[in-house]
């Protein structure tokens, strides 16, 4: 298992948490509405940091953010999703972590249907 946690870094002495999560091994995760800049940190669950971006700056405006880590990096990539993406994991803020199930927006990107499957099991 991994935690991944996003930072958005303009707020109070050390920024304010947008989203912690715990899913297993992944190079991707899609996250939901994030702030225009952000803090991206992924650790495994004794804490060791993996990869680490800082100063991720939204470069398109929309509801999803592609969080990718590229050895001990993540990189951002504000896009919306495709066919090849339903699957993929996505944590909304807040940090539930589910998978993408459907998606649909118009040409225009003025309006979007989404859906998610959440999974847990103690």
């Amino acid at each position: 298992m991994e935690t991944w946690e996003v930072w958005y870094p303009g707020a109070a002495s050390d920024g304010l948490l947008v989203a912690r999560g715990k899913c297993d091994a992944t190079n991707s995760l899609w996250l939901h509405a994030a702030p225009s800049v952000i803090r991206v940190e992924v650790r495994t669950e004794d804490g060791q940091r993996l990869a680490f971006g800082d100063q991720l700056t939204a470069r398109v405006e929309g509801p999803m953010t592609r969080l990718i880590r590229d050895g001990m990096q993540v990189r951002r990539e504000d896009r919306w999703p495709a066919e090849a993406d339903i699957g993929a994991l996505v944590m909304l803020p807040g940090g539930e972590i589910g998978r993408l199930t459907a998606w649909w927006n118009a040409a225009d990107e003025q309006e979007w249907r989404w859906s998610v499957e959440f999974y847990n099991h103690r």
